[in-house]
């Protein structure tokens, strides 16, 4: 949304510091690293800004949503033109207008969050990709699991209205786009604020009634889904077979811990049903290890649950505490030795089954819909099949934004080679 607004202004992109005249940083409060990454990264643009008085310099986002964070950028960084936050990025031109008037620090962050503003026209000119869009549904969370702080950062659930998110999708259809993915902190969640429990399903019907080639979600929360979700994905061949479906951990000790709202059983009754209806779903996860109070027993909970869900990859982390939510004041006398040792044990586990999903594509034909030159040899072009799997073919720039069959003939951990076979 901001890149589009800014080159609207006739603004053009730059990735050198020292070119630009103006910097914009949107932050991510969701792990502690990236707020350092930031400080970092202002600590560069620092002596930029000493050389060049007139550098505008703004921070948004997340991390600017902390209390904490913002004292320490207002003390340590002077030079910065504007600071504002997640719940007003919608008047960044009023914003941007009342800095330039300052002539000096601008700070507007604001507690609550506004109401939902629909951006008007055509913003395909503001995203990265001409192929695949991402098509936010909702904003915010109200789940408060106790190691995150977003709902302290994004302010509660709020939902567009549907009929304002068709024809976002519509538009990117017009425009030659491929692909949405449709975007929450809880997707399931969605329309819930309206009273409507079935809300996402009917939602999903209905962007898979435009007829765009290929739609995705991300990210569900487990305890919020419905079978009918399964049905609409299991009814519409432009609804891709894949799922991201977060668990944390295997334990229920752990998950009550978390504040996650369900059970082990109820997790894998969601991923039972899930299976009967679509068999080839390509199912990921999110998991973290050593969480304040996690035992060797919570811990092979967590591996006895990835092995009876299969899962084809997994984003896994070591628990990493986040000032301002409660897990930051649990007692925490896991030793980090022990913490990084069941990580690699949980590493090697979801890499095995990885692999073994990988090699089961080898010898198959898949639909892949290439987006761009590959990043580990430019003599390849690289795309996604129906399950999300990345895949590499040799081939020129003519193949970007097409859709081909493609015979997979070796396998990675996480890619895939193939050549084309149509």
């Amino acid at each position: 949304m901001l890149r589009h607004r800014l080159l609207l202004l006739g603004m053009k992109e730059t990735d050198d510091f020292e070119k630009a005249d103006f910097v914009l940083f949107n932050t991510c409060a969701i792990r502690e690293n990236a707020e350092n990454h930031l400080y970092g990264e202002l600590g560069r643009v620092k002596g930029i800004a000493l050389k060049k008085p007139d550098l505008f310099v703004a921070v948004c986002g997340c991390v600017m949503q902390e209390e904490k964070p913002v004292r320490y950028i207002l003390d340590h960084f002077g030079f910065i033109s504007l600071v504002f936050g997640t719940n007003n990025i919608d008047a960044f031109y009023d914003l941007l207008e009342e800095s330039l008037k300052a002539k000096g620090l601008y700070v507007d962050v604001r507690s609550a969050p506004e109401a939902i503003v629909e951006t008007e026209g055509d913003d395909t000119a503001g995203r990265q990709s001409r192929i695949t869009a991402f098509v936010d549904i909702a904003y915010g969370c109200d789940k408060f699991c106790t190691y995150c702080i977003v709902p302290y950062t994004r302010g509660k659930e709020r939902s567009r209205k549907k009929e304002d998110i068709v024809r976002e999708v519509l538009m990117l259809k017009e425009k030659g786009y491929r692909q949405v993915t449709l975007l929450g902190q809880n997707v399931d969640s969605y329309g819930k604020d309206f009273g409507d429990n079935y809300a996402f399903a009917d939602l999903l019907d209905a962007v898979a009634g435009t007829g765009i080639d290929r739609i995705r979600f991300t990210t569900p929360y487990p305890s919020d889904f419905n079978e009918k979700v399964f049905d609409v994905m299991a009814k519409h061949p432009n609804v891709m077979p894949s799922l991201h479906l977060p668990v944390q951990s295997g334990s229920d000790i752990v998950l009550k811990r978390m504040n996650r709202r369900y059970t082990r059983k109820q997790y894998l009754d969601i991923v039972h049903a899930l299976r009967e209806r679509l068999p080839d779903v390509y199912l990921t996860t999110d998991i973290i290890v050593g969480f304040p109070g996690e035992t060797e027993e919570d811990f092979l909970d967590t591996l006895s649950l990835c092995e009876e869900c299969r899962y084809d990859g997994a984003f896994t982390f070591i628990f990493s505490p986040r000032p301002g939510t409660p897990a930051s004041r649990m007692k925490d006398d896991t030793p980090d030795e022990v913490k990084h040792e069941r990580f690699e044990r949980l590493k090697t586990l979801i890499d095995s089954l990885s692999e073994e999903s990988a090699k089961k594509m080898v010898g198959t034909i898949q639909e892949v819909l290439f987006e761009d030159v590959s990043k580990r040899d430019t003599g390849m072009i690289s795309g996604y099949d129906r399950h999300g799997k990345l895949v590499h073919v040799k081939g020129d720039l003519s193949l970007v934004g097409q859709t081909r069959k493609v015979r997979i003939v070796e396998s990675h951990t996480y890619s895939l080679i193939g050549v084309i076979d149509d």
